[in-house]
This record gives C-alpha cells, structure tokens and sequence, in this order.
C-alpha cells in the first residue's frame, strides 16, 4: 500500500479525495473505493482502446494486402469490433467430453489477468501511473511470462495433439526469447540506475531508441515472440496446428484468448514507449495524447512487420533466439557496460558519441550474426555402395 499512497500517483489523490468525504476511522472504505474507481476505469479505456487496435490492425492490413477490411458493419466499418463481440458472447461454450475442465475453464482468466496487472505500474502520462514501483521493469517482464503458462494450461486441458503441440512451442519460445529480451534491458538499466519506468522515462535525455539500436531490436523480435506475433506465431500456426492451444476453446473463452492478445500489442507498445522513446514527454501536446501516439505508432510496427514476413519454421525461430538475437544482447550489454565505465556521469554530447558508437556496433552485429544464421548445417558425407559382387568374387 505504501507504493500506492508514494509520489503524485492517480492511486494517491483519488484516495485523499474519497477520505476527505468519509468520517474519520473509514480510511480502509477510501482504500477499496479508491482502488475499484481506477480499477474500473482502466480496465474499460484499455478494453476501448483495445476495440480501437482490433479495427486498425484490420484495416491497415487489407491496405497493405490489397483488400478492404472491415466496411459493413457501422460507418466505414468502424462497429465491426462490437459485432464480433456480440457475437463471441452469443456463441455456445464448448467443453471437450476428455478435457480437464478445472484448468480448461482457468486458462483464459489466467492468460487475461496479466495483461490487467502490467497496467497497474505504466506511467501512460505526466504524473499519472497507479503505483511507481522501484522494480517496474522486473515487474512487468515477470507477469509477461505468466501467459505462456496459461497458454500451457490451455493445451494440455484440450486433450487435443495440435492444442498440447503448440502449448509445447510456447514453452519452447519462453525459454528461448525471455533470455534475450531480460538481457536487453540490461543497457538501459545501467544508464538509467533505476529499475521504476517512471525514472526510466526521466532519466531518457536522448530517446533510448537512438542510444541503444540492439537492446531495442532484440527486444521488439523477442516481444514479438511471446506474444506470438507474425512471423513467430508458431503457437497457433494454422497450416499446422489447426489454431494451436485455443483450438478446442469457443464462445467467450476464446474471446478472452483474443482480447488479450491484442490488448498485450497495446501493452507491450506501452513499455516500448516509455523504455525507448521518453514516455508521455514531448511538445506541445498533453503528455497523454502524446503517450497514445507513441504507442499506437509501436502498434502500427506490429501489424507492418506481420503484413511483410512470411512465417517461421519452428528451427528457424530456435535458431534466430540463440544464434542471433541472443549474442546480440550480450554484445550491446558489454559495450554499454564499457561506456558507462568511461562516462559514469555522460553529459549530452557524451551521450550522443555513444549513440554513434552504438549504432556502428549495431549495424556491424547484425551484418555478422545474420550470416552466422543464414548458414546451412554440414551434410554429411554420404558413401553409396555398388550391390554388384566385387570383381573376382565367386
């Protein structure tokens, strides 16, 4: 409670506020209203805003794939997401006769709930953020690892082989994307000194997006991954797996696998913002509008990139975790490591050289380690033998 009432948060002065209209003795009444209020309004902004992304994502890739998207449905189509919601919620909820129901009905609450929970510590403007915690970071990358379980949860409850397939794949891409995405968050800690994204954002004299290339790269292809975004969807693969985890789910319960997935795009353009591009900051304009842009603008780089790159095979998506994004976080976490010892305190112009420094480490990295994934493994030698007698033989 005490990182809730610390700072200017919305948490802090909604609660003074509903104190002062209780009796004294009733702070614990201020407590829950308090936190139900903004609960409640977050939850709904992120669910609009979610509705929001669904129709954008839609629209902009008939653009890019030469079709129209949604046009029926309300003026230009804009109330196609009500519809489809409607539409989740009128539909029959379908168990499987062999699924374990306990877990089969639990896994979409626990694959939504996270993405509620990350909200709770995003700064989405000036001095507004529900708690400012100083570990915000380690917060958020924890509970973003808490999906893949229930997408887990989900195929093995189906008691279907494509469902626990591509639970398995999920499993398999945490192992092998969480480790790069932690690492790259490496740099901008060290240069920050601080773990709350509020000083993250504070701290962020140049945008982090030109300060830190690599970091930002390898965490967009490995955010891209957990959240089963193109072209890593190897979850879901339909060509293979049917629709993956959620195949035996219907009615609302897919619904919910649905919401949160796009509302995760919404959640992880959110971090990005504020850990790459100095948050809610900029001229002119509410920091709020501000923030929205900046994560629709990350949303807008999701959709273009699952418009543009065909999907991966599940080798190639191993190998593009250990043999290159992998040594790329390490390499940008020595050399970020190795300028802030040479400018523990940088000034502006210091800042800018590393940038250059960063950049030329970049480009060379991604030549490098592109190559290395590129090749082919060594076939082996393979010796064919004559079925005929050898000559002299009887």
């Amino acid at each position: 409670m005490g990182e809730l009432l610390a700072g200017n948060s919305i948490y802090r002065n909604v609660y003074i506020w509903v104190e002062g209209l209780l009796p004294t003795g009733w702070q614990w009444v201020a407590y829950f209203v308090a936190g139900f209020t903004i609960m409640f309004l977050l939850l709904n902004a992120f669910l609009v805003l979610t509705m929001v992304y669904t129709y954008m994502e839609r629209r902009v890739l008939g653009r890019f794939q030469g079709r129209l998207g949604p046009n029926r449905v309300g003026p230009f189509g804009i109330l196609q997401p009500v519809a489809d919601a409607i539409k989740l919620l009128t539909k029959e909820d379908i168990v499987p006769a062999v699924a374990d129901r306990w877990v089969f009905n639990l896994a979409p609450v626990v694959f939504f709930v996270p993405t509620v929970l990350v909200l709770g510590v995003v700064p989405f403007g000036q001095n507004s953020f529900l708690a400012d915690l100083n570990v915000g970071i380690l917060y958020v990358l924890a509970l973003s690892s808490v999906s893949t379980l229930a997408v887990f949860m989900a195929g093995w409850a189906s008691a279907n082989r494509f469902a626990l397939f591509g639970s398995m794949r999920a499993v398999a891409t945490l192992i092998s994307y969480e480790l790069p995405v932690l690492l790259s968050m490496g740099g901008v800690l060290m240069l920050v000194g601080s773990m709350s994204l509020v000083r993250i954002v504070e701290g962020q004299r140049i945008p982090f997006l030109l300060l830190q290339p690599l970091a930002f790269l390898v965490f967009l292809a490995g955010i891209s991954a957990e959240l089963n975004r193109a072209p890593f969807d190897m979850v879901e693969a339909e060509s293979e797996l049917v629709s993956g985890f959620n195949t035996e789910y219907s009615g609302m319960k897919y619904g919910l696998f649905a919401l949160a997935e796009f509302g995760n795009v919404l959640v992880a353009g959110a971090i990005m913002s504020v850990v790459f591009l100095k948050g809610w900051e900029g001229p002119v304009l509410p920091s709020h509008l501000w923030f929205l842009l900046k994560v629709f603008f990350f949303a807008f780089i999701f959709v273009w990139v699952r418009a543009t790159l065909p999907r991966l095979r599940i080798d190639q998506m191993m190998g593009f975790a250990w043999k290159f994004l992998f040594p790329l976080s390490l390499v940008n976490l020595v050399v970020t490591g190795a300028e802030v010892a040479v400018w523990p305190e940088a000034t502006t112009a210091q800042l800018w050289v590393m940038a250059v420094i960063n950049w030329v480490v970049a480009i060379v990295g991604v030549v490098v380690f592109s190559r290395l994934v590129r090749q082919r493994p060594t076939q082996p030698e393979v010796r064919v033998f004559s079925s005929a007698a050898p000559s002299g033989a009887r």
